[in-house]
C-alpha cells in the first residue's frame, strides 16, 4: 500500500473521493516508480492493478466497519487504452536471437544460479522461477509443476500466490541440461545446509542464497542483468530469454522436449 499511501495518505478517509483514486491511478501509470523519494518512470499496468486491488480491499473493510459510507475505489478500473499501450510496448521488444540464447546458456554455466537461470529459456516467468519449490520437481521423472509465483509488492513486500490462472498451472518435462543442473543445485544446497547446520534456513525453494533464504524476484533480476553485462548481451526481461526460434535450444540437447511443451506452452 506504500504506493497508494504516498499520494492519498494525507487525505482523511471520509474526504477521499473516486476522483482522488482515479487521479492516483493515472499518476501511477505515468510516474509511479519512485526512486529516492522522487517520482520517475511509469509503473506497469499489473503493478497499478495490484495496488488498486489492495486499496479496494482496504476501503471495503472500512465500509464494513462504518468508517466511510461507500467504497470510492470500487468502480475505478485501469483504462483499456493503458492496457493496449503497454501490450504494444511489450510486443515491440526484440527477444534474443538463437546465437544470443546460446551465448547466455554457455556463459552462465559456472554461476551458482545456473539451474534457475536455465528455466527462463523454457518459458518460466521470473516470478515462477522464484516460486519454484523442490516439492514441485520430480527429478526421477524429469518433470516440474509450475503452480506458485513469488513476486514483490512495491519492491518491498514479498507476495506468494498461485499462478495467474488455471492455464498458468502446468507440468513441463525437464530437458537433460536443466535436469542435470537442478541435480547439481540440489546437491550444492545439501552441502550448504550441512555446513551451516542450524544457521541454515530450510525454505524449500529452489532459488536460494547460500544461507537458504529464498531469492526475491528483484534480486534474481539484478543477478541476471549483472551476468548479461559481463557477457555483453543485450538486456532483456528474463522471460524474453525464451526465444521465438527454438532450434537453438533443441541443438543444445533440448531434444527431450517438444517445441511446444518444452518452451512453456500451457498444458
Amino acid at each position: 500500500m506504500d504506493r497508494v499511501r504516498g499520494k492519498l495518505g494525507r487525505i482523511p478517509l471520509q474526504a477521499l473521493t473516486e476522483q482522488d483514486v482515479e487521479a492516483w491511478m493515472h499518476w501511477a501509470l505515468r510516474h509511479g516508480r519512485v526512486r529516492g523519494g522522487k517520482a520517475g518512470t511509469p509503473l506497469s499496468v499489473t503493478s497499478v492493478d495490484m495496488s488498486l486491488a489492495r486499496l479496494k480491499e482496504a476501503l471495503g473493510r472500512a465500509v464494513t466497519r462504518r468508517l466511510m459510507a461507500v467504497n470510492v475505489a470500487e468502480y475505478v478500473v485501469i483504462p483499456r487504452k493503458a492496457r493496449k499501450e503497454e501490450r504494444k510496448r511489450k510486443e515491440t521488444l526484440t527477444p534474443w536471437n538463437p546465437e544470443e540464447v546460446q551465448m547466455f546458456i554457455q556463459g552462465i554455466k559456472e554461476d551458482r544460479l545456473y539451474a534457475a537461470l536455465l528455466l527462463s529459456p523454457m518459458g518460466l516467468r521470473p516470478a515462477e522461477v522464484c516460486g519454484l519449490r523442490w516439492m514441485d520437481i520430480d527429478l526421477d521423472r524429469a518433470t516440474v509443476v509450475i503452480a506458485k509465483t513469488r513476486t514483490m509488492m512495491g519492491n518491498r513486500y514479498v507476495v506468494e500466490k498461485d499462478t495467474k490462472s488455471l492455464a498458468g498451472e502446468r507440468v513441463l518435462p525437464l530437458p537433460r541440461p536443466v535436469l542435470a543442473a537442478l541435480k547439481s543445485s540440489e546437491a550444492a544446497q545439501a552441502r550448504e545446509r550441512a555446513a551451516l547446520d542450524e544457521a541454515y534456513t530450510d525454505s524449500g525453494y529452489v532459488v536460494v542464497h547460500e544461507t537458504g533464504e529464498a531469492f526475491t524476484i528483484k534480486r534474481l533480476r539484478r543477478r541476471a542483468y549483472r551476468l548479461l553485462e559481463l557477457l555483453e548481451l543485450r538486456r532483456v526481461r528474463l522471460y524474453d530469454a525464451r526465444p521465438r526460434v527454438s532450434p537453438t535450444l533443441r541443438t543444445m540437447a533440448y531434444r527431450t522436449i517438444s517445441s511446444r511443451d518444452g518452451l512453456g506452452t500451457r498444458a
